[in-house]
This record gives structure tokens, C-alpha cells and sequence, in this order.
């Protein structure tokens, strides 16, 4: 059986992509599982501590127990998401115990955010978690750049940012970055921005991003590894599309599936009902907007 790390590299190879859909709520596990399989393509399942702090997954460990409730090895894989170094709250996070804990758990694939520190210190995080996560046999991503929302309070407005670059990833600190960290894959920023995850903005409809393809290109040149797009939700698609062949080989889904359980529980008050909207939606994100129906082979 492939490795994770493996079948990124892949992905990246063939200019498709392995969608990662996030898991703030357990009942979602299921439904997103089933539709990676039912579309035979492959995908992620995925955590971040702020789900398990602002949201109902409980715990990394509840959401192993029940990613392997359900797994299915030739179409998912479990990754740990954002662990903070700094979280949105501006607050230090003891992060390589979660690392850790995570290694424990089984996960197949674990990522350290060292964003909102300066260079050198991000550098130096995310090298610790690579060391822990390659002692372990799996792969470590990171992150330089900004990629805004999930802070308390508006965004600026979003085409000041776009046209100003601010946050934008600078090729040559990916450059250095990559070659000194050891990081496996890398997360970066090029108009991307995060679902909003304040409880006065959660339900908030997200604003339409796109992306700098041409940053990406020199990006994906600079590094020479899997590049991650986090924030893909609400991206326009023929964006998206064309930044698969460019280097983004995995891309985080959160709001997109979130909102739509959030939604369908809301109106019926039935999770039954939420957990098969989670399914619908996540088939047809597979297959009329990422067009990857059929990826498992190919991976």
C-alpha cells in the first residue's frame, strides 16, 4: 500500500489534486468517506485543533476512533490539520505534544502552522515537527504566508488584498524554507483566505477568492515539493482547476461542507438528513468542481 506521502508526489506528478475535507463536526466523517469511495477518486479526512476548541469534534482521538469507524485505506487517509504555534487568538500553543499525540493516534500525515511567526522561528517549528513526524514514517506540511480568516473580526477588503500581495508567500523563503525545515509538503498563500470561524461570522457566505496562478507557478518552481491550498472552499473553480496542474496537490475543504451539514441540521433538526447532505455535496465537489472522479487509480 502507497504512503501518503507517496501519493501526494503523485498527485502532484499527474496535475490533480487530493482534496482534504475537514471534520468539525464527528457525524461528518461517514458521509464524506462514502463519497470519496463512491466516486473512486481519493481524498484526506482531517482535523484542526480549532475544531476541536470552537467546534463539536471533541478531540484528534475522537476523530481517529471514528475515521477508522469507517476507513476505507484505497480511497482515505487521515491528517492532522492546523496545529498552531500561534493560534487565531494570538495565543502560544504547545504544539509538539499534539504532534505527538497524533503520531499515537494513528494519523497518517500531520501539519505544524508556524505562520505567524518570523521566518526563522517558523522555520525552526515546523523543522522539530518534521524530525517528529519522519521518526514516525509520515510526512510533515507547513505553512509560510499569510492566509487570513480565521482571526476574530472582518477581513480587509478582499481585493485591496489581492491586488496589494499582502500575506502572498515570497518564492525565495519558500525557497529557503523548504530546504531547511524538511518539511514534505508546503501550504502557502497566493489569494487564498480561510472560512471565517468567529460565531458572529461562521454562517457568512465566503467571499469569492481567486488566485495568483502566475505567484503559484514560481512558487512551485522555487520548492520543488507538493504545494497546499488552504481555503479552497468558494474559490472560483476554473482557478482552482488550473492550480492543480501547477503544483497544488492537496487542498483543504472545510467551510464548504461544514455550512451545508451546519444547514440541513438546522432546518430539519435531523442528523440523519445533515450527515446525507454532507454526502451530496461532497460527491458533487469531486465531480463537477475538482473533476477527479476516478483519481484513486491514478494515484
Amino acid at each position: 500500500m502507497k504512503g501518503t506521502a507517496e501519493i501526494i508526489r503523485a498527485a502532484r506528478a499527474a496535475g490533480i489534486v487530493v482534496p482534504a475535507f475537514n471534520i468539525p463536526y464527528l457525524p461528518m466523517a461517514e458521509p464524506v468517506i462514502r463519497a470519496v469511495r463512491d466516486e473512486d477518486s481519493f481524498a484526506l479526512v482531517q482535523v484542526a485543533r480549532l475544531e476541536w476548541e470552537k467546534f463539536s469534534s471533541r478531540s484528534l482521538e475522537a476523530v481517529a476512533e471514528e475515521f477508522h469507524r469507517h476507513e476505507d485505506p484505497a480511497h482515505v487517509r487521515l491528517h492532522l490539520d492546523h496545529v498552531p504555534v500561534v493560534d487565531e487568538d494570538q495565543r502560544p500553543v504547545d504544539f509538539l505534544p499534539i504532534i505527538r499525540r497524533a503520531i499515537a493516534a494513528g494519523y497518517q500525515s500531520v501539519m505544524v502552522d508556524g505562520s505567524r511567526l518570523p521566518l526563522e522561528e517558523n522555520i525552526r517549528t515546523a523543522g522539530q515537527t518534521a524530525e517528529l513526524a519522519h521518526q514516525a514514517g509520515i510526512p510533515c506540511e507547513a505553512e509560510l504566508g499569510a492566509v487570513l480568516g480565521h482571526e476574530e473580526g472582518p477581513l480587509p477588503p478582499y481585493e485591496e488584498l489581492f491586488a496589494s500581495g499582502k500575506g502572498f508567500t515570497d518564492p525565495e523563503e519558500a525557497r529557503r524554507f523548504v530546504r531547511e525545515s524538511g518539511c514534505d509538503w508546503l501550504s502557502v498563500a497566493i489569494g487564498n483566505i480561510h472560512g471565517a470561524i468567529s460565531k458572529a461570522q461562521r454562517d457568512q457566505k465566503k467571499v469569492e477568492a481567486r488566485l495568483n496562478l502566475e505567484h503559484l507557478a514560481r512558487l512551485a518552481e522555487a520548492t520543488g515539493i507538493p504545494l497546499v491550498l488552504h481555503g479552497g472552499s468558494g474559490i472560483r473553480p476554473e482557478d482552482v482547476r488550473q492550480a492543480f496542474t501547477l503544483g497544488i496537490a492537496k487542498m483543504n475543504v472545510g467551510a464548504e461542507i461544514r455550512q451545508t451539514y451546519e444547514a440541513a441540521l438546522r432546518e430539519s433538526g435531523d442528523e440523519e438528513r445533515a450527515r446525507e447532505a454532507v454526502y451530496r455535496r461532497t460527491r458533487e465537489l469531486i465531480r463537477e468542481t475538482y473533476r477527479i472522479s476516478g483519481s484513486r487509480q491514478r494515484l
